[in-house]
């Protein structure tokens, strides 16, 4: 049986209040106790020092580009990209939990997505087609939302700009397989925010343990 493992990436700052955080960790906990040879590399985007892109890096880019022969500055920059870009290919699966934050995903998030997704790190282009670099790999993503999205509630097609532009980018860099579990409500008062959760994780510890299954297959 293969060993499977895990890049699990945290995007709320709320830790133990958070929503995400706590549908993901339950998913992940799941997954263990079917496979408990399971391997988790956490990737909290509000403690990863994550590296302005600018400057040297910028500039790295636009060599690589132009197939033009990085300077030792620029190639001590781009390494930090491909330090991180690393964690994603070594994975066989990614969690995310993914508060919405005015109608998109947190910015530390959005920085992490744009750091990786340059080519030749999660994507490759010959002149005529991208192709994604984390082919073969699934998803799980755990989205959390204080308002309500369903039917009856706020139009997704409006306001939602949290799961497509995620699922968008996933599928950008090869992953196809995705699933997703949503709690919403989240500030409609405790009762409905626990009764929210409690949906939630029975779904992400299914979600788990069948993931577990199909990785390590």
């Amino acid at each position: 049986m293969k060993l499977a493992h895990v890049l699990y990436i945290e995007s709320s700052p709320r830790k133990l209040r958070s929503a995400s955080i706590e549908v993901a960790q339950a998913a992940l906990s799941a997954w263990r106790k079917a496979d408990p040879k399971l391997t988790v590399d956490t990737l909290d985007v509000w403690s990863t020092k994550l590296p302005e892109f600018d400057g040297p890096l910028m500039e790295a880019k636009y060599a690589g580009l132009a197939g033009t022969p990085l300077t030792k500055e620029q190639d001590s920059a781009w390494s930090a990209l491909r330090e991180i870009a690393e964690r994603f290919l070594a994975a066989d699966a990614l969690v995310f939990a993914v508060p919405l934050w005015n109608f998109g995903i947190p910015y530390k998030l959005k920085h992490l997505v744009d750091l990786v997704t340059q080519k030749d790190l999660l994507f490759s282009f010959d002149g005529q087609a991208f192709g994604g670099l984390l082919s073969g790999r699934r998803a799980l993503l755990i989205y959390a939302r204080g308002l309500d999205y369903g039917p009856g509630g706020l139009p997704a097609d409006v306001y939602d700009f949290q799961k497509p532009y995620l699922e968008t980018w996933l599928r950008f860099v090869g992953i196809s397989d995705i699933e997703t579990i949503i709690v919403q409500k989240t500030l409609f008062g405790p009762e409905v925010d626990s009764a929210s959760r409690a949906v939630a994780i029975k779904e992400a510890e299914q979600a788990g343990s069948r993931c577990a299954g199909l990785v390590s297959a």
